[in-house]
């Protein structure tokens, strides 16, 4: 009865680490969006030129995604997440360093491959999760990665007018 317990349990602390991963997920890339209008100013650059920025990400998260799987399949979803999570967190503010549009080119596609990678992890996760609650917590995982989303943009907004944008990437 104890180990039915026990492991009970860790699956309840394990669906909340994945939720807390989505929320952290959402809000890195929430994050992201007040400080569009810095780079725009900061590098002079378009809306087509953010348009191509953007895509970068897009493809960074691309790329990454399949590869991914096969470090899960490989090393495991855990420490997989684990390494990309670290990363992820560096992301936005190596957007936020970029002295020119090929270094932000460059930042947004391994900013993307990260946050693409951390979201294949966070979906294994979640997908292992389910098995052992024996009940469905992906889409309340995926709510709580909008709840980082929002939490992300509105503090992150709040954070550049009050500190600037390096200190909210930091």
């Amino acid at each position: 009865m104890d180990a039915t317990r026990s492991a009970s349990a860790a699956a309840r602390r394990g669906r909340w680490a994945v939720a807390a991963m989505f929320f952290a997920n959402g809000f890195v890339t929430g994050s992201w969006a007040p400080q569009i209008p810095v780079l725009l100013t900061r590098l002079g650059i378009s809306e087509f030129t953010l348009g191509l920025l953007i895509l970068a990400f897009g493809l960074g998260a691309l790329s990454a995604m399949p590869w991914c799987g096969y470090l899960v399949g490989r090393h495991g979803s855990h420490l997989v997440l684990r390494v990309f999570a670290t990363v992820a967190t560096l992301g936005l503010l190596a957007v936020a360093l970029a002295p020119n549009v090929a270094v932000a080119a460059l930042a947004m596609y391994a900013f993307g491959g990260v946050i693409g990678g951390m979201d294949v992890t966070m979906n294994a996760n979640a997908v292992a999760v389910e098995r052992k609650l024996s009940r469905a917590v992906m889409s309340s995982s995926h709510g709580f990665w909008s709840l980082g989303g929002f939490a992300g943009g509105g503090l992150g907004g709040i954070a550049i007018q009050s500190y600037g944008h390096l200190a909210h990437a930091a």
